[in-house]
């Protein structure tokens, strides 16, 4: 069972579950700091933005890739999509390839 650190839940838990681990702790049921996991573990893997300004690059740099390669599938018909997304990929192969040449 696990409860916030509020001492007056001991001797309940202990009327109630006798038998239950009670751990008391201030972070372990708080669903909202839960639902942040994924995100925090994203961004410690990727070794943060040093700066917001790093931010600012990073991302309106992938806004502007990600706008070509991702086209609004609900607004376009299937063939369509396969169309625009053969379009970015031949786009992007131009792009890259003046880069390199």
């Amino acid at each position: 069972m696990v409860t916030d650190k509020l001492r007056s839940y001991t001797k309940p838990v202990q009327v109630l579950a006798p038998d239950a681990d009670h751990r008391a702790h201030k972070g372990l049921n708080n669903r909202v700091e839960n639902s942040h996991r994924p995100t925090r573990k994203r961004e410690k893997i990727f070794g943060r933005f040093k700066s917001p300004r790093h931010a600012q690059r990073f991302l309106s740099a992938n806004d502007q890739i990600k706008t070509i390669f991702r086209p609004h599938r609900n607004k376009l018909s299937a063939a369509s999509y396969r169309r625009a997304r053969s379009d970015a990929f031949s786009l992007w192969q131009d792009y890259t390839g003046e880069m390199n040449a």
